[in-house]
Formats: C-alpha cells, structure tokens, sequence
C-alpha cells in the first residue's frame, strides 16, 4: 500500500491529506478538520475537541469512529507522529457531528479534492496544469515552470524505461539517480540539498534554470542510451546512468570555461523567490 501526503488548502487552512493508491482514496487528518470547522486557534485545541467529540461518538455506538485509523503525518514540529485519519465517507459522517457554518462548504471542497483526483487519474494532463497553478502561486516565473514542468516528463520517462528493464522502485532508483546527479553536478542527491541547505525539500523544486536544464539533458540522455542498449537489471543500468549523467557533464564544462565560472549554486527557491519579490516591491515604490 503506498500512500502519497500532500497539504491541501481549504479557504487557506492547510489540511494534512494522503492518497492510498491502492484502495484509489484520499484520507484526511480529522484533527486538521475539526480545527476548520471550530477555528481552533492552535493543534492542541483541535485536538481536544477532537478527543471529546470521538469519546462521545464512541459512546453513541458509531461505527465511523471505530473504524478510523491513524497514519504518520508531519507534525507542526516537522516529526512524523500518527494521528487520526478518514476516508471520505467517515469524514462526511463525522462532520455531520461538528455544528459549524464551514460544514457545508468543506464538504463540497472534501468532493472537489477527491474529483479532481480521479480526473486527473484519467487524464494526466490535469495534473500537469495542477502543478502549473501551485508554482505560479508559489512565485516562480514562466520560465522555471515550463523547466521544471519539463524535467517532470522527462523523469517519468527514464523511471518507465528503469521498470521497463528490471530496476526495483525505492533503493535502486534512488542509487541510480545518485549517479546521474553525481556525474553531472559532482553531488549526490543528499549532498546536492545540503550544499543548497535544504532539508525536507524538494531538490528539483530548488535548481536555478541551467541546473534543471542540466538534469534534463542527463535523464533524458540515460533514458535513450538504455532504449538503445537494453540493459537489464540494476548492475546494467549503473553505467548507463554514469554515460547519461557525463553527457550533461559535458555541457555543463564547456558552459562554464566560456563563463568562467560555476553555474552551480547554493541558491534555492526561497532566495530567488524573495529575491523577484522584493524586485517588484521596489519597482511599486
């Protein structure tokens, strides 16, 4: 069972969620709605409402409460701790529970949120133009989206070429990307986001430009060299991922000896974000 987290908004209250791909659902932390719906001024104070609304559910005899289960979700501290989640279904029958005026429009957000899921299911193209309004929001220009938008295709490519000849999901896509970052850019992927001081982030959502570009051309370039070659298993595509990688190697030497200097930086998305912000703060002024 894999289960992919996400922060959802409703009406700019950040909603812990995670996506069972097996049993096709979403399921929602209940502490995070109940502390929606009440305007809980913190967690704890959710939380206790929580606890009080499920003992008395509990002692109503409703099943919906005893079939809720508990999942790990980041905390507000950033540790993963369990907390109690719902499906759809159990959270529509637990809300009914909960009189606030947000009920309404937060069940017509919750069939929103599980709508366009299955939409774009059916149609990945969704969730490209998903992902094209989350970084727009986020402040990132046209130019770093279609990049980045870019380097999503091209990555889904090279994993379906991995699968295709063998290569195990998790460790060994990991060591194989390893190789790849590391050939073109001297990092691992660990080391990549220390040098930028990232730590739960995302590093690809952290590159400048040329490092995307970079990247693309070395996936993109391992994923046709291993088309070509065919290798099969983990072993043989570890030199497929070197040949890859040093493509972009290549490219990134002769850039940088008629620039004269590194075009790998330490930079990451809050510096250049907050650096075009206070840009147009100035032109305001």
């Amino acid at each position: 069972m894999t289960k992919k987290q996400a922060i959802q908004l409703f009406q700019d209250s950040k909603i812990r969620t995670a996506w069972d791909d097996q049993e096709e659902k979403w399921y929602f932390s209940v502490v995070d709605v109940c502390g929606v719906l009440t305007d809980s001024k913190d967690a704890l104070t959710a939380r206790k409402y929580w606890n009080k609304l499920k003992q008395r559910l509990k002692e109503e005899g409703n099943e919906t409460v005893t079939n809720c289960h508990q999942l790990k979700m980041r905390a507000a501290d950033g540790k993963m701790r369990l907390t109690d989640v719902a499906d759809t279904e159990q959270l529509f029958r637990i809300i009914q529970s909960i009189p606030s005026p947000k009920a309404e429009p937060f069940k017509q957000w919750m069939a929103q949120v599980a709508s366009q899921r299955i939409d774009q299911m059916q149609d990945p193209e969704l969730s490209i133009d998903q992902a094209i309004i989350d970084y727009k929001r986020l402040g990132y220009s046209d130019a770093w989206i279609n990049q980045r938008i870019k380097s999503i295709e091209v990555r889904k490519e090279l994993t379906d070429e991995w699968k295709r000849t063998g290569v195990q999901e998790g460790l060994e896509y990991a060591s194989l990307t390893d190789i790849i970052t590391r050939e073109w850019s001297g990092f691992t992927t660990k080391q990549f986001k220390q040098f930028k001081g990232l730590k739960k982030e995302n590093l690809r959502d952290n590159m400048t430009n040329l490092e995307i570009a970079l990247n693309i051309l070395a996936e993109a370039s391992a994923t046709e060299l291993s088309k070509q070659r065919d290798p099969k298993g983990f072993n043989a595509q570890t030199q497929v991922a070197k040949d890859g990688g040093s493509v972009a190697k290549a490219a990134r030497n002769q850039l940088e000896s008629k620039l004269g200097r590194s075009i790998i930086s330490n930079t990451k998305a809050s510096d250049f974000l907050l650096s075009e912000g206070s840009e147009e703060d100035n032109k305001e002024k």
